[in-house]
């Protein structure tokens, strides 16, 4: 069997690229053209008063914020897990102090996002279980002390949970210094 030369071996790499991608090309074109030709959804002109536009806490922020709480909690000597979610409750930083327990990160997360939910401390939402038992029982939702909303103009756009230290009041205090953290 003959040898390519090298420039040889190079056309003919790239011939074999070039059929590859004109082959791919070729099929995601077809499949983009037939998927927008058959059923595609119609296109709305929404009137400005039918949409809303809700506040965010940025990334930046958020991680701002659980840096400040797991500070707080380190000078303390504290071992915990602080978490921020958005208005949504979907989680943005999770931030899992050294040592930290291993059901802290869940109860961060669901601490955070029960504040940012009801708008109100989680020590708060824990006394009003005895007017209203069946509040436990709406998924996600954790009512122990240690989670506290962020609001902007009273609306809440964010939830900042901690957990792990041996009180909730601990817990809250820490989720309180992430929250004074944003306002500096």
């Amino acid at each position: 069997m003959k040898k390519l030369s090298r420039r040889a071996r190079v056309a003919t790499g790239g011939a074999v690229i070039a059929a590859v991608a004109a082959g791919t090309f070729g099929t995601v074109s077809a499949n983009a053209s037939s998927a927008s030709s058959a059923g595609a959804a119609p296109v709305a002109n929404v009137k400005s008063g039918d949409t809303v536009t809700s506040s965010r806490l940025s990334v930046d922020a958020a991680a701002e914020a659980a840096q400040a709480a797991l500070d707080a909690a380190e000078k303390e000597n504290q071992k915990v897990t602080v978490a921020v979610v958005d208005r949504d409750g979907n989680t943005v930083v999770t931030l899992r102090g050294d040592g930290a327990g291993p059901q802290s990160y869940e109860s961060a997360q669901r601490k955070a996002y029960t504040a940012v939910s009801w708008n109100a401390p989680t020590s708060e939402l824990a006394q009003r279980l005895a007017q209203a038992p069946n509040l436990k029982d709406i998924p996600g939702t954790l009512f122990l002390a240690g989670g506290t909303p962020v609001a902007v103009k009273g609306a809440p756009v964010a939830g900042i949970g901690v957990a792990g230290a041996p009180s909730g009041d601990l817990d809250e205090k820490f989720a309180a210094a992430g929250v004074a953290a944003l306002g500096h």
